[in-house]
């Protein structure tokens, strides 16, 4: 066994074989991300404190002293968290041995050392710890995946607005059915995906400051006539955090389970995008592009094989088995407070991870995409039979009888007819001169709707709303 520590030696493949991909979430969901979130809470409950004049036994900071607090936190190291981990050691207690090291780290400080005894002050370690995970996700949200989410979503829009005119024989069931565009098709998934961002990016984290079981009772006995609910409710907001104002011991993490939801819903769109993509490749609709060097298979030269999309797939669904138990579990604890939560919590960096991953592997695998369109036009040209739908449609508006039966007599079953067959059928309808001319000239190719311009209005509005960013 080696003696050193690397990605080889790793036990999760989040840290070892992808730890290059992953490690934008480090900076949120590592132990050293944890540690330097709850010094980030107990400074900010500190200067708050500090602040309210009603609190007349904590001295007020001066703005020099709030500049080296600041400054703790802008220059908090891996040493610095490998001491907490020490005296952790000893505590065995992972929040009180953040406040021991502020108090340590501060003791010898003029102007900040008369305020030490007021460091985690009537706080429970949930009111550090809730705080802490929500400021974690919401980085974890504005700089890593809502900006990744935003690229998959360009790259897609791309790809419509690309395709927006390419006929494709759509497959309902699996069987040939009326055609559309794949620029469309794309732009069916661009419009999920954005919808399904737009409420990720819109759900409020929310947090608790409020002591031991939710009513400010230690609060109250140090200062019983102080409006500690504004004062924590003014805190939260400060951090972009919305109070959440009846709790127990712990925040009930409704909140976040709402965003782990959103996480799965958008998860589970792009499993369908990958799984699609995957089949339109192995039909021949798209190539892919190859790159020097890579190697498809060991042992067949030829293939050139979809993996990123089989990768994504993958991830994605590791990401949704974790992020569920998460949704599912979170929002129950026994009686005021049990502990489940607090090994449940540490692992959100490993369901965003594996998303990551995912959303990565889907990118790559988009930009590979060479369309087929021989394959598309060949496809179509053999599937005359789809323009039964407005053959039969036309001779309903003329109020011919049994129109269904009778193109379903014509089509069904017999394993596609000719474009000439369909010809002599339109030729012999009981219909006006100007609906049967129209009708002769459909072919596969053209019966494809409002397809182009639904998918140019989708990819119009996608490049408005980031022009207006």
């Amino acid at each position: 066994m080696p003696e050193f520590s690397s990605s080889l030696t790793a036990i999760s493949p989040i840290d070892g074989r992808y730890c290059t991909k992953t490690q934008p979430l480090s900076q949120f969901f590592s132990e050293y991300a944890l540690i330097k979130h709850r010094v980030i809470v107990e400074i900010a409950w500190l200067k708050s404190l500090s602040m309210a004049d009603e609190l007349e036994e904590v001295k007020k900071l001066s703005m020099g002293s709030v500049e080296k607090l600041d400054a703790i936190i802008a220059n908090f190291s891996i040493q610095d968290a490998a001491a907490v981990k020490e005296i952790e050691k000893t505590t065995n207690h992972d929040v009180k041995a953040v406040e021991y090291w502020l108090r340590q780290t501060l003791k010898s400080e003029e102007g900040i050392a008369p305020v030490t005894p007021f460091i985690h002050f009537a706080c429970t370690s949930e009111d550090i710890n809730n705080v802490s995970y929500a400021l974690m996700m919401k980085g974890a949200l504005d700089n890593v995946i809502l900006p990744k989410l935003d690229s998959i979503i360009s790259v897609l829009n791309e790809l419509a607005s690309k395709y927006v005119n390419e006929p494709m024989l759509a497959r309902t069931h699996g069987q040939p059915a009326s055609p559309t565009t794949m620029g469309k098709e794309i732009a069916n998934v661009v419009y999920r995906l954005t919808q399904q961002k737009n409420s990720l990016a819109k759900l409020n984290l929310q947090a608790k400051m409020n002591g031991a079981v939710g009513n400010f009772n230690a609060h109250l006995s140090a200062y019983p006539n102080y409006d500690w609910e504004a004062h924590s409710r003014k805190l939260l907001q400060s951090l972009g955090l919305e109070m959440i104002p009846y709790t127990t011991q712990i925040e009930p993490h409704d909140g976040i389970a709402e965003v782990f939801d959103c996480f799965m819903r958008i998860n589970t769109i792009l499993l369908d995008l990958n799984r699609d993509f995957w089949g339109y490749i192995s039909i021949g609709y798209f190539k892919q592009k190859t790159k020097e060097g890579e190697v498809g298979s060991s042992t067949m030269p030829h293939k050139v094989n979809p993996i990123d999309f089989e990768n994504a797939e993958g991830n994605l669904g590791l990401a949704n088995s974790v992020l569920g138990h998460l949704s599912r579990k979170l929002p129950i604890s026994r009686w005021q407070r049990d502990l489940t939560d607090s090994t449940v919590l540490r692992n959100m960096g490993v369901g965003l991870g594996y998303g990551l991953l995912a959303y990565d592997s889907c990118i790559k695998g988009l930009v590979k995409l060479d369309l087929n369109k021989d394959k598309l036009d060949s496809d179509l040209e053999q599937c005359w039979d789809v323009l039964a739908e407005p053959v039969q449609t036309v001779m309903k508006k003329y109020g011919i009888e049994n129109a269904y039966e009778e193109l379903k007599s014509l089509t069904r079953g017999r394993g596609g007819i000719s474009k000439a067959d369909l010809h002599v059928f339109i030729k012999h309808l009981d219909i006006p001169e100007d609906a049967k001319k129209r009708l002769l000239t459909l072919t596969p190719q053209s019966y494809t709707g409002l397809a182009q311009k639904l998918a140019t209005d989708m990819a119009n509005e996608i490049s408005l709303r980031h022009t207006q960013k």
